[in-house]
């Protein structure tokens, strides 16, 4: 879809324009969940961010300016932030036994990450990671798989940066001494 055809979609739901939104619905929908399920690896938290965007989008539809961004980077950097909120919650800590990351990423295909999940070293992963505590795994799992940074760590467990650093050092450290066993 041409950005100008998305900016006047944009422009008529700032008016209220029921029918606009759905037109700018099906248009983008598919796109922008995509983004959250490429960040989320969700698809049930995927499809709440999606839901959660579209709202934000039809309330704050009159903000959105074509001199700042195109539509469709506009939506996307609702959607991103959404769904980096989502990884941020205070208190969320990535399941190993029924939902893991890894499980998550799994597809019918058997690729590399496939064959990975199957080996003896998955799940000697799996088993020392099981060992830490808590904030050790959470923090060391938030940092590899979603990217968060120690200060955005620090944020999102509203903890001292030094703690969120003490917690990952000393989980690698674990990490390492169980895997050499």
């Amino acid at each position: 879809m041409q950005p100008d055809a998305l900016g006047q979609l944009l422009e008529q739901c700032a008016l209220g324009n029921r029918a606009a939104f759905a037109d700018l619905y099906r248009q983008t929908s598919a796109k922008l969940f995509g983004v959250a399920l490429r960040i989320l690896r969700r698809e049930d938290w995927a499809e709440e961010v999606l839901q959660e965007s579209f709202v934000n989008i039809w309330r704050h539809a009159a903000a959105y300016s074509v001199y700042k961004s195109a539509p469709m980077t506009w939506m996307i950097s609702i959607v991103r932030n959404r769904a980096l909120d989502i990884l941020r919650r205070p208190g969320l800590e990535i399941a190993l036994a029924d939902e893991s990351l890894i499980e998550a990423w799994e597809d019918s295909d058997a690729g590399p990450l496939d064959r990975l999940l199957k080996s003896n070293e998955a799940a000697a992963l799996a088993r020392c990671l099981q060992q830490l505590d808590g904030n050790q795994r959470q923090s060391i799992m938030l940092a590899f798989y979603y990217g968060l940074t120690h200060a955005e760590l620090a944020k999102h467990l509203r903890q001292p940066l030094g703690t969120v650093k003490s917690w990952i050092r000393r989980g690698l450290q674990r990490l390492r001494e169980c895997l050499t066993i």
